[in-house]
């Protein structure tokens, strides 16, 4: 029987692609340009504060896995963009187990490229939305790669700043976290208009293309974490969490980089 045909709208603009674009990569269209123009206008750091945000992933995957995390699960994944977290993580630890989530055709249609794992280790995809942790947390697929009676960390990359309710985006964190046990870590994204009043004019892009958009607060942000111990330097912005070498020369300011990030584990 043959997949049904998926129309992946490239007519009009889409998170995903222009995220895409924001990092120099090639899977968008013009209607996704032409939306991230109307992005930079408002806010002409907007590429900075994305590629800033992807700093952050990789160094907080390297330093989980330098923790001596083994099992990651990324939720939210988003079209690949070299290096994806895999990539990362295998780089440390090749013997490293990872799975992506993403419910997005446009996603799906590119997930061969993070399938391709280090021999040592695995990497596998789950075709779910993140509105439904539950099924994410049932599915065989992470239970055919993921042992969760082991630490477990998990990465929600820009992706919770989409779930514009937040009691749901608070009980979407509450369920996967509960399901982890003692060990694992939790690593989040957040856009935030706390340092740039002009990227409310921006997020206003987003939600005219249909893509439900909400900025947090540090003190709401802070509350995704309750329960857990973070990580130094605790609650920071993107450019600020442990920052290598040329993040430290990139001279990024707060309000360009305008995202909240931070890394915990579940102690007790």
């Amino acid at each position: 029987m043959e997949e049904p045909e998926v129309d992946l709208q490239l007519d009009r603009a889409h998170s995903a692609r222009m995220y895409d674009y924001y990092l120099g990569g090639t899977t968008n269209f013009p209607a996704d340009r032409e939306a991230v123009g109307r992005v930079l206008t408002a806010f002409p750091q907007g590429l900075i504060a994305a590629r800033a945000n992807r700093g952050f992933m990789r160094r907080a995957t390297a330093y989980l896995a330098e923790h001596g995390l083994r099992q990651f699960l990324d939720v939210g994944t988003g079209i690949p963009t070299h290096p994806n977290l895999h990539e990362v993580a295998q780089g440390v630890a090749p013997e490293a187990h990872v799975v992506y989530v993403d419910n997005d055709p446009i996603v799906l249609a590119h997930a061969q490229a993070l399938l391709i794992s280090a021999p040592e280790g695995r990497t596998a995809y789950i075709e779910a939305d993140l509105a439904e942790p539950e099924a994410i947390l049932k599915s065989a697929v992470l239970h055919e790669t993921l042992d969760l009676t082991r630490p477990v960390a998990v990465s929600l990359n820009a992706v919770l700043h989409f779930v514009p309710d937040d009691e749901e985006a608070y009980r979407i964190v509450e369920t996967i976290k509960d399901a982890l046990p003692l060990g694992s870590a939790l690593a989040i994204s957040h856009g935030t208009g706390d340092f740039s009043p002009s990227l409310e004019e921006a997020v206003g892009v987003y939600r005219s293309v249909g893509t439900a958009t909400q900025l947090r607060s540090k003190e709401q942000f802070a509350r995704f974490f309750e329960g857990w111990d973070l990580v130094e330097p605790g609650i920071a912005l993107s450019h600020r969490w442990r920052p290598d070498q040329e993040t430290q020369a990139s001279l990024i300011t707060d309000a360009e980089a305008s995202c909240y990030v931070g890394v915990a584990r579940k102690i007790a």
